[in-house]
């Protein structure tokens, strides 16, 4: 359904019932990007250790945990305001998403060998107890997409700082390696947001439900173009460039962590990537898009 079809008339008077129907449905839901959320030393002419060896990455991981945010629970995917975790890049099962778990296990044993554990709405600061519901399946990989509701506040100012973002994501890596040390990371970056703006600004509809609370810090008063308007979205440009930054830092101390080398984040999701009900998150289009970025990451030979 193109955007051109809210321009005018009907499809006007189209957009309004759909938005009545939306405003109904928001209340008590907070989806991502929607406001809320919860040696020691050898002595004299000993012989020097060898150096320690950095585990080769296994490409193909017999099972998979996915932590994070509505991204990875399919949210707005299937249905108005809704989780639709069947087509979840990380772990779905519908055909159409060909998830990373599929990808890497097959149907049959995706089934059986993959777990879901990312909340909508949820924030760096949930990754921990995330984790350790992950690591509790005692899972080969896991995979992370988190940090889009860090910087979708009420306001630009109420964005977590990137120090505590760091601390808040070496928290959750450690919770993980104290109860699955083996587990390998596969950490995704946070998608451009202002790029998500720029796309679905073009849609009457899109507009209307992005005033229920979606985002606000990027896509409040989405037609402003004023100096405020675009310092505004500069600033969270910028923490999520801070944010993916840490994620590249932090991942890197870790010898079983890989990212996607920034690839969600430079992804141009297009109007066909995108939500036809919020025209933010990913759409089953957008989600296949995502599951290929990360089987490519996780399937490379060097990271």
């Amino acid at each position: 359904m193109g955007v051109g079809t809210y321009r005018g008339g009907p499809g006007r008077r189209r957009a309004r019932a759909v938005f009545a129907v939306l405003a109904a449905a928001a209340v008590g839901v907070t989806g991502c990007d929607v406001v809320g959320g919860d040696s020691p030393g050898s002595g004299a002419g000993s012989a020097k250790p060898s150096p320690a060896r950095t585990p080769a990455w296994d490409t193909s991981p017999a099972s998979v945990a996915a932590v994070g945010d509505s991204i990875t629970r399919g949210f707005d995917a299937c249905t108005v305001l809704s989780d639709c975790p069947e087509v979840s890049w990380a772990t779905g099962d519908r055909a159409a998403v060909d998830s990373l778990a599929v990808r890497l296990l097959g149907r049959e044993r995706a089934a059986e060998r993959s777990w879901n554990h990312a909340e909508t709405g949820a924030r760096m600061a949930d990754l921990a107890g995330q984790m350790a519901r992950a690591a509790a399946h005692r899972p080969e990989l896991v995979t992370v997409m988190a940090g889009a509701n860090d910087a979708c506040r009420a306001t630009a100012e109420a964005m977590t700082p990137v120090a505590e973002f760091r601390t808040r994501f070496e928290e959750a890596l450690r919770v993980l390696r104290a109860k699955a040390p083996e587990a390998q990371v596969y950490v995704a970056s946070i998608p451009d947001l202002k790029r998500l703006w720029s796309q679905g600004r073009t849609s009457v509809l899109g507009k209307q439900v992005w005033k229920l609370g979606i985002c606000p810090s990027m896509l409040g008063d989405a037609d402003a173009v004023d100096a405020a308007a675009t310092e505004r979205r500069a600033t969270v440009e910028k923490r999520v460039d801070d944010y993916n930054e840490v994620l590249r830092d932090v991942c890197a101390e870790d010898r079983r962590c890989r990212t996607d080398g920034g690839a969600v984040h430079a992804y141009r999701f297009g109007t066909g990537q995108l939500s036809h009900w919020d025209w933010f998150h990913p759409s089953v289009d957008g989600q296949a898009r995502l599951a290929a970025i990360a089987y490519r990451a996780v399937t490379a030979k060097t990271s």
